[in-house]
């Protein structure tokens, strides 16, 4: 009767012979693996008894490029860099144009946001995240019903 096969995906479908098709395929061919390698800010968070120490790996960024800021409660690290190169040799030019861009915030709950402190040394940003005093907890204890 019928085959069970998804509509577009049998042995012959006119998806195989699509034009485009065979773009798609060689984008992700010749891409695969491309946001792996340039994946947004890999960050790391430790907890240090009386803050946390937030480490963002910015590599290639001048401190220059690197924003950070604070609304509604959230940190915002946001950098961007832009590189023209340009070469003359004989009647050879080459001209490159790189740009590159990320933003990533995080929650601030449970932070002394006045005590925030940042420095940018060798590509990696170092912030140091102080915790919020905590309110004395009460002991517990029963009450005695009269």
């Amino acid at each position: 009767m019928f085959d069970l096969v998804p509509f577009g995906r049998g042995p012959l479908s006119n998806r195989d012979r699509d034009l485009f098709d065979y773009f798609d395929k060689m984008d992700r061919a010749f891409f695969r693996g491309f946001e792996k390698e340039f994946s947004p800010c890999r960050t790391d968070v430790l907890d240090q008894g009386g803050h946390y120490l937030l480490q963002a790996e910015l590599p290639g960024f001048q401190k220059e490029d690197i924003k950070l800021s604070i609304e509604h409660n959230m940190l915002t690290i946001s950098a961007e860099h832009r590189e023209d190169k340009e070469e003359k040799k004989d009647s050879f030019v080459r001209r490159e144009r790189h740009y590159g861009a990320f933003s990533r915030s995080f929650d601030l709950d449970g932070i002394d946001v006045q005590g925030i402190d940042a420095k940018y040394e060798n590509g990696i940003l170092e912030l140091k995240l102080p915790k919020l005093a905590q309110p004395p907890v009460p002991p517990s204890r029963q009450i005695e019903i009269k």
